[in-house]
């Protein structure tokens, strides 16, 4: 690839000559003419319409994401293989799933073998991987002040002003049954009788994960997962002990708010760990389980009779330790405040409260989580914001956040034509007029 590219250095940019099925190049990538062929396949096999889309949109797209990856490489930042190779693997998983076989997929995509198709998706997911590498590193230490936020709000003409749609502020209860002893101890032998079975009798870790673990997310993947030690995607407890442990180790099992598990670590990387883990989940007797409800049942009426506080309630007697402290307030987790935007609250989530009045309880509802987890917990609407046009005190979280992504999109401007500058590009004639937000022709 990097020879080639250098072959095309010594034509002259205002060449006439087409390199036959070449689009462009950037730095050490060549961006060829069936790699937009193929982004409309893509498009098209997500659903999306490709009938107002340009080839020079999507050229320039590609031209943004090799542009991203060959920085990434001068800047040596680490991608790991069998992470994409195992996204590789779900990729072609899901495709054979929807279209049949694998063979109607290889039609569909035009490739003549299996081999090759995953070869090639292992690098477009490779250059994604990488360009969303650089674009993290680029923006990873932006941050905005209250000032910055003033300034930015300020700017905006009151004719342009946003409109926050209605929200709500949700608290709620949560009520688990108690696990009991005799269950416990079960979980945890059949836990240890695994690691005796791996380590003695030469049973492998990933069967076991497929065989038994009821985690939905990593079951069919040998309970496999990637952790990296600056991004935390799961709870403290599972991360204390991915990354304590040496490699090749098995953990003892231990306890998290999703059940017990039993975890291996597989591959150590600097920052990255790979991982496989078996959850096993509780059987929560029938009679538990309804203790559970009549509990809650009596507290409801309790805070009706205003005998507690809903507040002091979630407190002292909600099994959930994410928002038993602040009152039972739900914490929104796109948003990461307490309000939630009824047009794109969680579909679940507002079936449960949509009939509610402010303040009114809801009648305890029984929930099930992905591991097969069951509990009680009751709701209410604690607060409504209705429809307004943007407020710089009450909506000034929302607004901190508008002006941060507006810092960090003239960052990756910056970068962009800076890195233009001074890289090497050459665009195909046939290309060479298109539009674009950024000067690829460095005029």
């Amino acid at each position: 690839m990097i020879g080639f590219s250098q072959n095309l250095l010594s034509q002259s940019n205002s060449s006439k000559i087409k390199v036959d099925g070449v689009a462009s190049v950037v730095g050490d990538f060549v961006i060829l003419d069936s790699d937009i062929d193929r982004m409309y396949v893509d498009m098209e096999s997500q659903g999306l319409s490709t009938k107002d889309v340009s080839r020079c949109e999507l050229i320039s797209k590609l031209m943004e994401d090799k542009l991203y990856a060959h920085h990434a490489i001068q800047d040596s930042l680490e991608v790991s293989d069998q992470e994409i190779y195992d996204y590789v693997g779900q990729s072609i998983d899901y495709f054979t799933e929807q279209l049949g076989s694998m063979e109607k997929v290889l039609e569909f995509y035009n490739k003549p073998d299996e081999a090759s198709f995953r070869e090639e998706l292992f690098e477009i997911n490779k250059i994604q991987k990488l360009s969303a590498n650089m674009q993290e590193k680029i923006i990873e230490k932006t941050s905005i002040t209250p000032e910055e936020v003033r300034e930015f709000f300020e700017s905006i003409p009151n004719y342009d002003l946003p409109v926050f749609g209605t929200e709500l502020e949700i608290s709620q209860i949560v009520m688990s049954p108690i696990v009991s002893k005799d269950e416990e101890k079960r979980i945890i032998n059949q836990l240890k009788s695994f690691k005796v079975d791996i380590l003695e009798g030469g049973s492998s870790f990933a069967s076991k994960a497929i065989l038994y673990s009821q985690d939905p997310g990593s079951r069919s993947t040998g309970g496999k997962y990637t952790l990296q030690r600056k991004r935390p995607r799961m709870v403290k407890e599972f991360r204390d002990v991915a990354f304590r442990l040496p490699e090749g180790d098995i953990s003892e099992p231990f306890k998290s708010d999703f059940g017990w598990h039993l975890l291996k670590v597989d591959k150590i990387r600097g920052q990255e760990v790979d991982i496989r883990h078996i959850l096993l989940t509780p059987r929560i007797d029938g009679k538990d389980l309804a203790q559970s409800k009549n509990t809650l049942d009596t507290l409801r009426k309790r805070i009706i009779d205003k005998e507690i506080s809903f507040k002091d309630a979630a407190l002292y007697f909600s099994s959930e330790k994410e928002t038993k402290n602040n009152g039972g307030v739900l914490i929104n987790p796109i948003t990461a405040d307490s309000r939630f935007e009824l047009t794109k609250i969680d579909p679940v989530l507002y079936n449960q409260i949509r009939y509610l009045k402010d303040n009114e309880i809801s009648v305890p509802l029984i929930e099930e989580d992905k591991s097969g987890i069951k509990k009680y917990k009751i709701l209410k609407v604690s607060n409504r914001f209705d429809e307004h046009t943007a407020d710089f005190s009450m909506d000034y979280i929302k607004i901190k956040e508008l002006a941060l992504k507006k810092k960090k999109l003239d960052a990756i401007q910056e970068w962009m034509k800076d890195k233009i500058k001074s890289t090497y590009i050459n665009i195909n004639q046939d290309y060479r007029s298109c539009d674009s937000k950024y000067n690829w022709l460095k005029k």
